[in-house]
């Protein structure tokens, strides 16, 4: 029941996060991703990469699942799923300087136009 809660205030603060800076990924990716892929743990982790980047003032984000996980508050297994639904959605791009090597995360926002900010 605990877990339950906290997962639901972490979800509550990456919305409110993601509010203030750009409307599309709450208004229309959420949707996307939780009711027609049905996965929000993608939506989870895509709000909390956008914090770590866009949210930060960077371009880019080293990260490993197990450090995604816990920040999120879903299990590794689950992280590992949802960074494969949204790379080949191509909504994050991972780089790996070698296969063990902690990944490098660039969150794309495809809905953007070169030289608009979002609204």
């Amino acid at each position: 029941m605990a877990a339950r809660r906290n997962e639901e205030i972490t979800a509550i603060a990456m919305i409110t996060i993601a509010m203030k800076t750009d409307t599309y990924i709450v208004d229309t990716l959420m949707r996307d991703l939780v009711a027609h892929s049905r996965s929000s743990a993608a939506f989870l982790v895509y709000l909390q990469l956008y914090r770590h980047t866009h949210g930060a003032g960077r371009e880019s984000a080293a990260m490993s699942h197990q450090v995604l996980a816990d920040l999120i508050g879903i299990s590794k297994r689950c992280v590992q799923s949802a960074l494969a639904h949204l790379i080949e959605r191509r909504l994050i791009r991972r780089r790996k300087a070698s296969p063990t090597a902690v990944p490098v995360y660039t969150v794309l926002t495809p809905w953007i136009r070169k030289g608009n900010s979002p609204s």
